[in-house]
């Protein structure tokens, strides 16, 4: 099925690996020029190879950022509009807050996870939307975690947080929507991906069990009775952003192999 969003420009942001480059991996094969950020140059350089290869040669912009700092997004997205000369799709790819119980977290774990995971996305949606306000066509993706419905006790700042995202992705969605640009989010649930790895220590650690132990836990919560494959998630990425989706918004999208047991 052709998307329909051939030459389109796509950022992705912490596209270096895990569910970002997935999604980065995703959108190149649709056709797309891609620019990716990370903190890492060499893993930008890695899956920057990796990305042009699949992409047969499409360009692909990396570019040395944390999103955590306002001015490297800035120096990001000026990047991308001076080789590209436009941007049309975003995908705000966060790495995960902090996990754990309420009372072992600190003031400044919470401030780490509100720089993060939400004050990001909101400076990098400010960002780009000027732009697709200009040519009445654009695509903002969430990536976010099923927490946002189901939360978890380990979890406690990233369910907070992610509820507040879906929340964002609606009320931007009803303000944006008349300028042409859909806003939705991606509601993974548990795919191997290095968080996921980071989990399963500390649930080892906390549990006394083994690392088979944990994912086998895991798969046995899950209808499908898998974890996700990070592809599996890239590729709803890039539907969201099609042509196909441009009647979608204002979503927050389980893709989670049923783990999420709310009707809404």
């Amino acid at each position: 099925m052709d998307f329909g969003i051939h030459d389109r420009v796509a950022m992705v942001a912490a596209g270096s690996k895990g569910l970002g480059k997935a999604s980065a991996l995703a959108l190149v094969r649709e056709g797309c020029r891609v620019s990716i950020c990370a903190r890492s140059s060499e893993a930008l350089a890695v899956a920057q190879a990796e990305l042009t290869e699949a992409g047969s040669g499409q360009p692909v912009l990396a570019v040395t950022a944390d999103v955590t700092k306002l001015a490297d997004l800035e120096h990001w997205v000026q990047q991308t509009k001076d080789r590209f000369g436009q941007i049309d799709i975003l995908v705000t790819n966060t790495g995960g807050p902090p996990a754990a119980p309420f009372m072992a977290l600190t003031d400044e774990q919470w401030q780490t996870g509100i720089d993060s995971t939400l004050l990001n996305v909101v400076r990098m949606c400010r960002l780009v939307i000027p732009e697709m306000q200009k040519q009445r066509w654009g695509r903002i993706i969430h990536i976010t975690s099923f927490v946002a419905k189901q939360p978890e006790a380990l979890l406690t700042i990233s369910s907070t947080l992610r509820a507040g995202l879906s929340a964002l992705t609606k009320t931007l969605a009803t303000q944006v929507g008349p300028d042409g640009i859909t806003v939705n989010a991606v509601l993974p649930g548990h795919a191997l991906t290095d968080r996921q790895y980071h989990l399963a220590e500390i649930r080892m650690a906390q549990d006394g069990i083994t690392e088979a132990a944990y994912f086998a836990g895991v798969a046995a919560e899950i209808p499908l009775r898998r974890l996700a494959a990070a592809q599996e998630i890239g590729d709803v990425v890039a539907f969201l952003a099609s042509q196909a989706a441009a009647y979608v918004s204002g979503t927050s999208l389980a893709v989670d192999g049923g783990l999420s047991r709310a009707t809404f």
